[in-house]
């Protein structure tokens, strides 16, 4: 195999694909626990050595695959073409945006489903990298779509976080159950209702949070 690859003109952007490509293909195969370079190497048909060459090692390469949109949407994707116009919606708009592009980009990743329900029982080096991922992507979206009214209005970061949470569970869980509450989390009819239910909240939820003082002005 290394001698084949050798043997032929390298495209380095091609191989990098390659590679990447098969991070995910062994991921969905066999998990974490099986995921090493080794085993991307076979997957990807070529010499380990050109891993450790473009990309340095696992947790470089695991983290390049997690910020290649791959694994998790992108803020571009999310924003879509006319990010200006996404950016200059009214906040409650721009809110109900983000959950609903957010739902279908994830919908669109049943690998990402699959890496979800196993980082419940199953946590290590490579899950705590895809999670710090999350992280900074989820301080990026908040300052993109929440902006301004989420500092005046802090308790929406933890209804926000909790609403987060319900789609990803409920994805979770549509890979092994359909019907949830009475909503069938395999239909475009299902999450249009929730989406609808966001977006019929998020001006209401906007109103009272900015209403009500904060801890912070209450010590004061």
């Amino acid at each position: 195999m290394a001698k084949a690859e050798a043997s032929r003109p390298r495209d380095r952007g091609a191989t990098e694909e390659r590679i990447l490509a098969a991070v995910g293909e062994v991921l969905a195969r066999d998990g974490f626990h099986a995921l090493g370079i080794n085993a991307i190497a076979r997957e990807a048909a070529v010499d380990k050595v050109l891993i450790y060459r473009y990309f340095g090692g696992l947790p470089e390469l695991l983290r390049t695959w997690g910020a290649s949109g791959r694994f998790w949407p992108s803020l571009q994707e999310l924003l879509g073409d006319d990010a200006d116009t996404v950016r200059a919606l009214p906040w409650a708009q721009r809110y109900a945006l983000f959950f609903d592009r957010f739902i279908d980009a994830l919908r669109r990743r049943p690998l990402t489903l699959e890496i979800l329900a196993a980082e419940i029982v199953e946590r290590n080096e490579l899950t705590a990298i895809l999670e710090t991922e999350r992280e900074q992507w989820g301080a990026q979206a908040e300052a993109l779509f929440g902006g301004a009214d989420f500092e005046r209005a802090p308790q929406l970061r933890g209804i926000t976080l909790l609403l987060v949470a319900g789609v990803m569970y409920l994805l979770v869980r549509s890979r092994k159950i359909r019907i949830f509450g009475g909503i069938d989390l395999r239909s475009d009819a299902g999450w249009d209702a929730l989406k609808a239910a966001v977006a019929g909240m998020a001006q209401p939820l906007l109103d009272a949070a900015s209403a009500a003082p904060s801890r912070r002005s209450g010590t004061r």
